[in-house]
């Protein structure tokens, strides 16, 4: 397919490159141009000036920025992407951002006969430069059955949800039992190193039990090193539950521990640990 990649961060580089790889024709914009040089130079394709120009005949439009308002930024607008968009072809927004911006941009895209899907990805840094983000989806059964070759180049997982905004949902789950989980192996860490255990030992054993997870068998060594110059930021952790809260606040679900896992994580940024990685809630024991 012919497709334009809007957003060459950290996630949105690699994903980009993996679809160039993969034999799509893609053009790239992104808004400090010196970046979609250095992509074009190592992998190809083409660059645009503007998101619009990017988007020209395009059969796929993937965008990945950073919130809300970056989002509208380059979708919006004569010189967004939307504009020059044919009927027919798809906008997939793999930002994690609002339910009702998704659902803003569906409906946007339906005046145009452009199909619309939000599709926050989950995997960090790591799964997107090897291919194996998991992603979640909201929008129309049949723009999905289009949309999946183009999926597949870097993801592992991809599932339709429901409806427009459905995605974006699904990742505030997704952020919300993930902050649990980090300060619990926080907590956990800081308990095994007052009492004197061998950490790495301890991580051997109970990994293998009902306390295993993801984190817990990927950040565990660089806890113990106290290292967190890598990963998914803080600053990025804190904007993820910040949308999840506020949506929380208009459902009425409880999210006391997502919470309260916020205010720690708030307390790491004054710190000075606001790009470390999420795994630095073990800080706020180990650096008092």
């Amino acid at each position: 397919m012919k497709t334009a990649f809007i957003g060459l961060g950290v996630m949105g580089y690699p994903m980009a490159a993996h679809l160039q790889k993969a034999g799509h024709e893609v053009c790239v914009f992104n808004r400090t141009m010196s970046k979609a040089e250095k992509w074009v130079d190592e992998n190809g394709g083409e660059l645009a000036p503007t998101p619009a120009e990017a988007a020209r005949d395009c059969d796929v439009v993937l965008v990945c920025v950073g919130n809300d308002e970056d989002v509208r930024s380059v979708v919006l607008g004569e010189q967004g992407a939307l504009a020059a968009m044919s009927p027919g072809s798809i906008l997939v927004d793999h930002t994690t951002a609002s339910a009702e911006l998704a659902r803003d941009l569906h409906n946007a895209a339906a005046e145009q006969q452009v199909g619309f899907l939000d599709a926050p990805v989950s995997g960090g840094q790591a799964g997107a430069e090897n291919g194996v983000l998991t992603v979640m989806l909201g929008g129309n059964q049949s723009d999905y059955d289009k949309l999946g070759p183009v999926l597949d180049c870097y993801s592992r997982f991809h599932k339709l949800l429901g409806p427009a905004g459905n995605g974006q949902l699904a990742k505030m789950v997704n952020q919300i039992c993930i902050a649990g989980i980090v300060q619990g192996l926080a907590e956990g860490l800081n308990f095994a190193l007052r009492a004197g255990l061998d950490g790495e030992a301890l991580i051997e054993t109970i990994s293998k039990g009902a306390a295993g997870s993801w984190q817990m068998e990927n950040r565990y060594k660089t806890m113990l090193e106290d290292k967190y110059d890598f990963g998914f930021a803080v600053d990025w952790m804190r904007k993820d539950l910040g949308i999840a809260l506020k949506e929380a606040s208009r459902n009425g679900a409880e999210l006391p521990v997502a919470g309260l896992v916020d205010s720690f994580y708030a307390e790491v940024q004054e710190m000075g640990g606001g790009r470390w990685d999420t795994s630095s809630l073990l800080t706020r024991y180990t650096r008092r």
